[in-house]
């Protein structure tokens, strides 16, 4: 048996994930840091809030002065002053006492709590009557509640999010070290394939898998590195493997793992310095010709030809492999998965992963998953599904009616990365 056959099981796959490092680090303005990796742990300089502040607009108290109050027996609170947005609260509360204050306001010294301003009913200047109780710290954020000083808010491996933005803002933070994006070169390969800008001849297509592939990079949060199209030619698919792994963090070669030209990318990868085959062929469907190799320190990728199955290998195998370079710790391929309803049988052999495109649809009010039908090379089918239904190794297929978990093929568009689109 050809050892392209001895097929992978896609956890040892993952398995391999330790294997590469991640990319180096840089120390950008956090206005710079969307969707990047902290490469260390951030701690709090400071306390968040820096005071106790009011989320109701109403009147800072003891809550053991409103004890008991309600429409029929309200409290009577001496209102002592008020509390100016952005100032110091310069007054104590006491016993009985009440201070006005709006959200956002200090919580002067001896206050708990504050009263709603709908519950209460002023009777003068200086008398409020409160028709609701209230429990110590109710409406009040304390101070250090949100972070408190010399706390750990953001671990390392953490991709920053808008609302982590915020609180590095809140916190006066005006640079984070996070790792740079990852450089993903991509090669097209085969006499067959031709420009998007050219008329394909009878026997040739356009280069789809550039386009898809680069932007699934950008949609990590990579830096995809476009390094066109590569005849059925192993000099010239050593050359430009070469420069993809001089420019870039890790290479993959679309067309690379196909029958008819595994052998020459196996060969050209095997005949690099310091290289090894680590897989040559993975327990899924599709995307069971699928290479890996080490070259140095990097990793180099075969993916079919076939774009369907280039898109779902690069979701299901590659992507943790770049998320680990870009820094995430996760390593897995774990994902957040949907629960819905099958709505037909769907078939499968035991010994591998099948990955089933659906399309989600809400009927009566519960979500199904419904197969989308169709060939598998078909572009067409990937348009349609919202998802995928993974059918374990050791399944035979999945009944009508039955419940599943759909992957959700909604890649979220990072247009930040910036990749232009420009071919060499």
């Amino acid at each position: 048996m050809s050892s392209f056959l001895q097929v992978t099981d896609l956890q040892d796959v993952y398995g391999r994930i330790g294997e590469f490092g991640a990319v180096s680090t840089e120390r950008l303005p956090i206005e710079s840091c969307l969707g990047r990796i902290t490469a260390e742990a951030v701690v709090s300089p400071e306390d968040l809030p820096p005071f106790s502040r009011a989320t109701m607009d109403g009147f800072a108290v003891r809550a053991m002065s409103t004890f008991g109050a309600s429409e029929a027996n309200p409290a009577y609170l001496t209102v002592v002053g008020d509390v100016a947005m952005g100032e110091t609260a310069p007054m104590q509360v006491g016993p009985g006492q009440a201070v006005r204050i709006a959200t956002g306001g200090m919580i002067p010294e001896g206050a708990d709590s504050v009263v709603m301003v709908e519950h209460t009913e002023t009777v003068d200047n200086t008398m409020v009557e409160v028709f609701s109780s209230v429990a110590p710290g109710q409406n009040v954020i304390e101070k250090g509640e949100d972070v408190a000083k010399s706390g750990l808010f953001l671990p390392p491996g953490k991709r920053l999010r808008p609302q982590e933005l915020g609180i590095l803002a809140a916190l006066g933070q005006r640079k984070v070290t996070v790792y740079r994006r990852p450089v993903v070169a991509v090669i097209s390969t085969g006499d067959e394939i031709v420009p998007i800008e050219t008329k394909p001849a009878t026997g040739q297509i356009r280069d789809v898998n550039t386009y898809t592939l680069c932007g699934l990079i950008r949609n990590l949060g990579a830096e995809p590195l476009p390094l066109g199209i590569v005849g059925d030619e192993p000099r010239a698919l050593r050359e430009r493997l070469l420069e993809g792994l001089r420019q870039s963090d890790t290479v993959m070669i679309s067309g690379g793992s196909s029958v008819g030209t595994r052998d020459y990318t196996v060969q050209v990868l095997s005949d690099l310095p310091d290289s090894a085959i680590l897989v040559q062929g993975i327990s899924i469907r599709p995307g069971k010709p699928t290479i890996l190799a080490r070259c140095g320190t990097k990793a180099v990728w075969g993916l079919p030809g076939q774009v369907t199955s280039a898109m779902v290998v690069f979701d299901r195998v590659i992507a943790p492999f770049v998320e680990a370079l870009a820094g995430m710790r996760h390593g897995t391929g774990a994902v957040l998965k949907i629960p819905a309803r099958l709505t037909r049988n769907v078939p499968s052999a035991q010994g591998r992963i099948d990955y089933v495109r659906v399309r989600l649809r809400m009927e009566e009010g519960e979500l199904t998953a419904e197969p989308v039908l169709g060939k598998s090379g078909l572009l067409r089918t990937m348009i349609i599904a919202d998802g995928l239904v993974e059918i374990g190794v050791n399944d035979e297929g999945l009944d009508e009616n039955s419940s599943v978990l759909v992957i959700p093929l909604t890649w979220p568009i990072r247009p930040e990365t910036g990749w232009s689109g420009d071919m060499p």
